[in-house]
């Protein structure tokens, strides 16, 4: 792996799934397996100590076994061999017990979930501080105006707190998500050669039992080494929460473009900056983000093309999957830290959006026109007049309001004052305010549940 690739990872993340914690993580597996098999009778007690002390203490060379795992098609095999010769030079008669009763997909699988249990804590960890500072933000702009944008163009003001609500409910549900698809995915994989546990008789289900003890893990109702969904399901969760924050990202970054100004990144030395223009300030935290969420897709479609494993024993596809989970939770890693350092301290320009919105000249308030008018008119009639309206007022640059005054039909159907009213940010703010709570409600329960 290139290092300059940690630029779109997040270094901590990449640090629980590293080549060495997989080794690591595969080495426990062979310890607790010993200890396992001793309380089951299938091994001398001091074999299955000695093996779990060295397996413990042992370190392994990637640059060594990589060109060997590469001949056997599976690292379990040079794997297993360096570890009987770490266990053969302290105890000849515990080296015979290493592995016993196991396959390749068990400690490889196993040694996978192991690491992935710490790489989920940190996305979980990243993806909560994604939500709180967004949390923050729709408390805070609860009653801020600004434009609703579709289709990129202007529509009608809603307050800033309630985008920043749309934006954590979104948050809120593909972080109980991806935790739920966590759990299901990190579960012991040990079945032996065919999935059966046929190499410890009557024993199996009473050292797997033991087993999963030893490593902290849950136990699937069935050897899963050729279903591979958990994992698939896994990393299209955290596909999704990448694309959540991405989302996000997208729109914080056209709110920073200078012919809007309505937010702006956090700055720092060294932080968006431009090799030849030294004006710029460049959303370089969206920029991550966005970058995560366009990968993550591509690296989803091959864990979803390595459903259909054949038989007991499928041929090229858990091979490398591993690899695959990895790039996918770190990039979700590094779109997630950049979009939470961006949100705790992005800077939002209330008298930008205010700007903006007089410089519809009162045309986002279009709909509350017409909806008056269509009591007195007809939707149909309300709906051409004002059309008709904003015509004239686009044409002649003029302010919504005053060619609504200026209208003999409008104004014989509104008085004076009601007019006023439907010129006022906070009268098209509807259900905005509830919707604000309910997904306030709704991140305090998903953050405590």
């Amino acid at each position: 792996m290139s290092e300059l690739q940690h630029a779109f990872w997040d270094e901590a993340c990449a640090q629980t799934l590293s080549d060495e914690k997989l080794l690591a993580a595969m080495a426990r597996f062979e310890g607790a397996l010993a200890l396992a098999c001793a309380r089951a009778g299938i091994l001398p007690e001091t074999a299955a100590r000695t093996i779990a002390e060295v397996a413990a203490g042992a370190r392994f060379d990637a640059a060594t076994l990589a060109p060997a795992a590469r001949r056997a098609s599976t690292l379990a095999i040079p794997f297993v061999k360096q570890l009987t010769e770490k266990v053969a030079a302290v105890s000849p008669e515990a080296a015979r017990y290493v592995h016993v009763g196991a396959t390749s997909q068990d400690v490889i699988d196993t040694g996978v979930v192991l690491c992935l249990g710490a790489a989920v804590e940190r996305l979980l960890a990243l993806s909560r501080r994604v939500g709180d500072a967004t949390a923050a933000m729709a408390k805070r702009h609860a009653r801020t105006p600004t434009v609703a944008r579709t289709l990129l163009q202007p529509a009608v003001p809603v307050p800033f707190g309630w985008k920043a609500a749309v934006w954590l409910s979104l948050i809120a549900r593909s972080h109980a998500h991806f935790r739920a698809a966590a759990r299901e995915a990190c579960v012991l994989q040990f079945g032996g050669a065919g999935g059966t546990l046929s190499a410890y008789a009557n024993k199996g289900d009473a050292i797997a039992e033991a087993l999963a003890a030893e490593l902290g893990l849950a136990r699937a109702p069935v050897t899963w080494h050729s279903t591979r969904d958990g994992f698939a399901r896994l990393g299209a969760e955290a596909a999704i929460l990448t694309g959540a924050a991405g989302k996000i990202a997208r729109d914080v970054s056209l709110l920073m473009q200078a012919e809007v100004g309505e937010a702006a990144e956090p700055s720092a030395e060294g932080r968006g900056g431009s090799s030849t223009m030294p004006h710029k300030r460049n959303p370089v935290g969206c920029l991550a983000a966005l970058e995560a969420a366009q990968r993550a897709p591509g690296l989803v479609a091959t864990l979803l093309a390595q459903l259909a494993p054949e038989h007991e024993r499928g041929l090229g596809q858990w091979q490398g999957q591993w690899f695959t989970l990895r790039d996918l939770l770190c990039s979700a890693g590094s779109g997630l830290a950049a979009m939470a350092e961006v949100l705790e301290d992005l800077k939002i320009d209330e008298q930008a959006m205010l700007t903006n919105l007089e410089r519809s000249r009162g045309l986002v308030y279009s709909e509350n026109v017409s909806l008056r008018l269509s009591r007195t008119l007809g939707k149909q009639a309300a709906h051409a007049l004002t059309e008709k309206l904003c015509g004239i007022a686009a044409r002649e640059g003029k302010n919504l309001i005053d060619v609504v005054r200026a209208d003999p039909q409008t104004a014989a159907a509104i008085d004076a004052k009601e007019i006023a009213d439907l010129f006022n940010a906070e009268s098209c703010f509807g259900s905005a305010p509830a919707m604000i709570e309910r997904s306030l409600a709704e991140w305090s329960r998903c953050i405590t549940t």
